[in-house]
């Protein structure tokens, strides 16, 4: 387990390093001697050790162990994940105590025995690597969550309808209570949700997704509650669910509308006990998430028992918030165009994209049954079709029969006979054909919901 680690030792007496060095080299990776603790900093720097066997005492007639004291520290401050183990002539028990308290982790006393060097080396690094390990685990944590919110993704408005959502959202975030967000296709609930996230006490924790209208009833448990080897055919391994891997964090559980009832049970079990079982699992295990849900579906509609449990809207919608579609805030309308243009512009190598006067009261005057999704894509693909610098209404193709846009109606045959970009095409146009409604958009591709997330994922969508 050792064979490649790297040890320095640091003391000034040649034999013992003579001995060190013949006993270690067979069982650790590189030895690396040093007589003088002032070269420490500069070895430290020209090589990556794992640990560090430091004397307590340097020079004729040394024996207080300060020196030992003042290099364990100045190892410290140079690499905080350092694992020290001291070497010690006389086993003062004051010293080695000392040197515990200031950081290092174990000591070997003069004169040692060689079994006891090599499992207190083998043991430190361990230690070492179990460090770096958990060290790096919080790094990748951090990422994952600045990625939480990434820039592009911010709510863009200067309507005093989305200032009263963001007001809600401000005053609802620093508590624990379940959160219900209602609102078309489109709108930027995630955006919402994230929001909530990001101003609350679990800011610094993991925000996880899941979408419930994709997911199969029969891997329902276990992609929220994880499952155990062997459970089922392809269990190969334990696996944690959503819950326990937003444990600590927030878990958005998007299209909750459109969840069975028979799930919905579940869901509600899971909610008020704050436990998961997983799937083949005998013991059910603590969670600490808060909730976060949204869908699509119109609020009477959940107030209809033969649709949605009631005691499970009652747990879910603590504070209730409405994004108001597009069409109902159309002072946001402009802005947010304007950031897309200039974002696709960039992403596409291209000057900045403005618009006419007349593009401009087109994109105001038109419903975006889409909402923000649809203008999104009206707007890169202008940005992507048109050769000038400012898009006039021809180049957003917005049909006049209050519909969502919709590409072109011609059909010429395809220049393009590449099957991921013919695919690509064809859901983008049913997208909009059904005014970004998944459900009728993936009937007529003749593909689950499920199915048709997955390829819009694929493509970018």
């Amino acid at each position: 387990m050792t064979e490649d680690a790297n040890i320095l030792i640091v003391d000034d007496d040649e034999d013992i390093l003579t001995a060190a060095r013949l006993l270690l080299r067979r069982r650790f990776g590189e030895i690396v001697c040093c007589r003088r603790p002032e070269e420490i900093p500069d070895l430290m720097t020209k090589h990556e050790f794992d640990a560090v066997l430091l004397d307590m005492n340097f020079g004729p007639g040394e024996s207080s162990g300060v020196q030992g004291l003042e290099w364990l520290a100045r190892i410290l401050q140079l690499d905080p994940q350092m694992v020290v183990v001291m070497i010690t002539a006389h086993g003062s028990v004051d010293t080695v105590v000392e040197a515990m308290k200031r950081g290092a982790t174990d000591f070997v006393a003069k004169p040692w025995q060689n079994e006891k060097v090599v499992a207190t080396l083998s043991a430190a690094v361990e230690l070492h690597r179990s460090r770096v390990e958990t060290e790096s685990l919080r790094d990748a944590n951090r990422a994952l969550v600045e990625a939480a919110a990434p820039e592009g993704r911010a709510i863009i408005h200067v309507s005093s309808e989305i200032d009263e959502v963001l007001s809600i959202v401000e005053r609802t975030a620093p508590t624990d209570a379940n959160v219900l967000i209602l609102g078309e296709n489109g709108t930027g609930k995630e955006l919402i949700a994230r929001k909530l996230h990001q101003q609350s006490a679990r800011a610094h924790q993991v925000f996880l997704t899941i979408d419930l209208g994709s997911i199969s009833e029969s891997l329902f448990e276990s992609e929220l509650f994880g499952h155990r080897r062997g459970a089922f055919t392809d269990a190969a391994d334990d696996r944690p669910g959503r819950f326990q891997a937003a444990n600590g964090g927030t878990l958005f559980l998007d299209e909750v509308g459109n969840l069975p009832l028979h799930l919905q049970a579940k869901l509600l079990r899971v909610l008020e006990q704050r436990r998961v079982t997983p799937v083949g699992a005998d013991k059910s295990q603590d969670v600490d998430v808060r909730i976060v849900a949204a869908t699509n579906v119109p609020i009477e509609n959940l107030r209809d028992e033969n649709r949605f449990r009631q005691d499970l809207l009652f747990r879910l919608n603590t504070v209730e918030i409405t994004v108001p579609p597009l069409r109902e805030r159309r002072d946001d309308i402009l802005p947010i165009a304007n950031h897309y243009a200039a974002l696709y512009s960039r992403k596409y190598g291209q000057e900045t994209k403005t618009f006419s006067l007349q593009a401009e009261q087109a994109l105001i005057n038109y419903d975006w049954p889409g909402n923000v999704r649809a203008l999104r894509h009206a707007i890169e693909r202008a940005v992507i079709l048109s050769s000038d610098n400012v898009l006039e209404p021809g180049d957003l193709q917005l049909i006049e029969t209050g519909q969502a846009p919709a590409l072109a109606t011609a059909t010429p045959i395809p220049t393009v006979l590449n099957l991921d970009q013919m695919e690509k095409d064809t859901i983008h146009r049913a997208l909009n054909k059904h005014g970004f409604n998944i459900s009728h958009a993936a009937k007529e591709l003749g593909l689950t919901r499920a199915s048709l997330y997955r390829r819009m994922e694929k493509h970018g969508l």
